[in-house]
């Protein structure tokens, strides 16, 4: 299971990077669960990055806006990012979340065919009324996306857990992998949450506020401390 740390700035990447990250994932908290930053960041942060691991950017938890959102992820990938991620916000069903992942898929495979594409739903859609996430394998599938996604839309001290149990969350994980793609599990996770989701084999777990000096993703900053130990963690199941 590979470790997605989620900075925010220059100084945030470089603990992610020393801490040993396989995924360097730029983010910007103060816009919501999967909030965008902006391309100069991305840039920056692809530059300080070692070759040999992937930069990752959210486009945000974006609206059923097709064209908006193609046109995102085209910045992203032009600013360097190796993986697309797009929140399924405001989507409210999957013919929605399908005709806007198609869109996606369609702009970054024709400037760029081994990028890759992340369709993340939220395990609290209910909460924001986005599509329901145990349909994003499908949706996923069906767009041509690489790797389907669960998150938290609400930030508010719940996590994936508090939503779907490790029963449902495996579920998720088989019928991802029965398609051919791969999955990426987050939403606060914490470090004794670890292993349940390795056991159920999710290829990718983000993080934020576990790599933060105090915890929180918002006002807490990743060390590379955290980083290093949740590292650790993982490579020791």
């Amino acid at each position: 299971m590979l470790l997605l740390i989620s900075p925010f700035n220059h100084e945030e990447a470089i603990e992610a990077i020393e801490g040993g990250a396989d995924i360097v994932d730029v983010k910007n908290p103060k816009e919501g669960s999967l909030g965008a930053n902006f391309p100069w960041v991305i840039e920056d942060i692809r530059r300080i990055t070692p070759d040999k691991t992937l930069v990752s950017a959210t486009l945000g938890d974006v609206p059923y806006k097709p064209g908006t959102v193609s046109l995102a992820a085209l910045g992203a990938l032009i600013s360097g990012a190796d993986y697309i991620k797009v929140g399924l916000y405001g989507t409210k069903d999957c013919d929605e979340a399908l005709h806007l992942m198609k869109n996606v898929v369609k702009t970054v495979k024709d400037k760029k065919k081994d990028a890759i594409v992340v369709a993340s739903g939220y395990a609290d859609a209910h909460r924001v009324g986005a599509v329901n996430p145990l349909e994003i394998p499908k949706i996923a599938n069906d767009s041509g996306s690489d790797f389907a996604m669960l998150d938290t839309a609400v930030k508010d001290g719940k996590c994936l857990f508090d939503f779907l149990n490790i029963d449902i969350l495996k579920k998720f994980v088989d019928e991802t992998h029965d398609y051919g793609l791969k999955t990426a599990l987050a939403g606060s996770i914490k470090k004794e949450q670890l292993k349940p989701l390795s056991d159920i084999e999710s290829d990718v777990v983000g993080i934020r506020g576990a790599a933060c000096i105090g915890g929180d993703r918002n006002t807490g900053r990743i060390h590379r401390s955290r980083v290093s130990e949740l590292k650790t963690f993982i490579n020791d199941f």
